[in-house]
């Protein structure tokens, strides 16, 4: 028993001995980095000269948010080549069904798509009110309206563009050119004149690309 007794004691001692040396070592460490701390601000002192500390103005800084970027040229670009896609000199008119409702289709679209358009068998997710616009701001409203549609992935839309009773003489000008603006873009693939409850003759319901 003793001289276990005596070799625990000296084991002991020995894990004593190491915390001590493993602590002094840190201990120079430390004084070393302080040291050489010094010697730099000494450095910068000298080579700036005597350095005055301004009084606390007592003001809080603020970090103002930034701006969200906006890619001007690229809408600028886009509304170029919209300008150059979707024409008002275009005739469409030869494409357009007149039966029963004033619809289009594009080719290779079934007749049973417009007829199910008709219907409302596709419920519309989307909307826009193009009724009273100057026909520049209809058309590039429309075409930012389609690119949305297409980027949240919306298959059926209803564009209001009235019936044109306030315009000259009661023609519904503006009617006609969203009939064409549509049937020019890529990804229009059927429209049809809305149902009464809908918008009726002042309102087209319209089906993209899935």
């Amino acid at each position: 028993m003793k001289l276990r007794a005596l070799a625990d004691l000296h084991a002991l001692r020995t894990t004593l001995r190491e915390q001590e040396h493993r602590a002094a070592e840190r201990a120079a460490q430390e004084r070393a980095a302080h040291a050489a701390a010094e010697r730099a601000r000494r450095q910068f002192a000298d080579a700036v000269g005597p350095v005055t500390r301004l009084p606390h103005h007592g003001r809080s800084s603020h970090r103002l948010p930034l701006p969200t970027p906006e890619p001007r040229q690229r809408l600028l670009d886009e509304q170029a080549a919209l300008r150059e896609a979707i024409s008002d000199e275009v005739d469409v008119e030869s494409l357009l069904l007149t039966d029963d409702g004033l619809s289009f289709r594009r080719e290779g679209v079934g007749l049973d798509v417009v007829t199910r358009l008709r219907r409302g068998e596709w419920s519309i997710q989307g909307q826009i009110d193009l009724h009273g616009l100057r026909r520049d701001e209809a058309r590039e409203q429309l075409a930012a309206f389609l690119r949305e549609a297409a980027r949240r992935g919306w298959r059926c839309l209803r564009v209001v563009h009235g019936k044109g009773l306030g315009s000259p003489g009661r023609e519904p000008v503006l009617k006609v050119r969203v009939q064409r603006w549509l049937a020019q873009h890529g990804d229009v693939i059927a429209f049809t004149q809305a149902r009464a409850p809908e918008g009726g003759g002042g309102a087209l319901i319209v089906l993209m690309h899935g």
